[in-house]
């Protein structure tokens, strides 16, 4: 799966301005080139219990990876099958884009991304880079926003509190999966391959 949209995301270069793109120029998705450092100044200065205004902040970057790269898709007429793909090869983006190793699991009742490398695991000393985890967790609700898949989520592990990931946990608020969109469980081996082919 990684593979397939590996072309279509390219990191290209405009050669007169020196902007960089994912895929397509026309897509208008261009990449901000930002630090660690820098995305930790903005958590900080968003300070403590701002996990509104982080959230927002999130989805409106999930909401606009959406936008541009799928232009104005109704996604209402899409079925399930679709989404998922949609939201796999979204993730498969946000690896090259260097949001780490991040993996999706559909299960019949909720969906769960687990992030591995996390741009948190580089500031477990940082009280701030709590930030950074609600971060991730407003773009995954913005794509689902998007996609019109109505979860409700939360991060349910992660590397700051020692756990070798941070994983988020959407459960799904309308009808279960069908049974034939519900994926098998990834063993441990699986990931280890998965983190050993980036």
């Amino acid at each position: 799966m990684f593979k397939r949209l590996k072309k279509d995301l390219e990191i290209n270069i405009e050669e007169k301005d020196g902007q960089l793109f994912l895929g397509d120029k026309k897509k208008d998705i261009r990449l901000v080139m930002l630090r660690p450092n820098e995305l930790m100044e903005f958590c900080e200065f968003a300070g403590t219990n701002a996990d509104d205004i982080l959230i927002w902040v999130g989805k409106t970057l999930g909401k606009s990876l959406m936008e541009r790269y799928f232009y104005s898709k109704d996604w209402s007429t899409e079925n399930m099958a679709t989404k998922k793909e949609v939201v796999l090869g979204i993730l498969e983006a946000l690896i090259l884009m260097g949001y780490g190793a991040v993996t999706g699991q559909f299960r019949k009742d909720h969906i769960l991304i687990n992030v591995y490398e996390s741009l948190a695991t580089e500031e477990k000393d940082n009280i701030m880079a709590k930030n950074l985890c609600i971060l991730y967790l407003g773009i995954f609700n913005g794509v689902f926003e998007v996609l019109g898949i109505d979860v409700d989520g939360k991060e349910i592990e992660c590397v700051l509190s020692g756990d070798d990931k941070c994983s988020f946990k959407f459960d799904l608020l309308g009808e279960e999966l069908d049974d034939k969109l519900v994926d098998e469980e990834i063993s441990e081996e699986a990931v280890s391959e998965f983190l050993a082919s980036l």
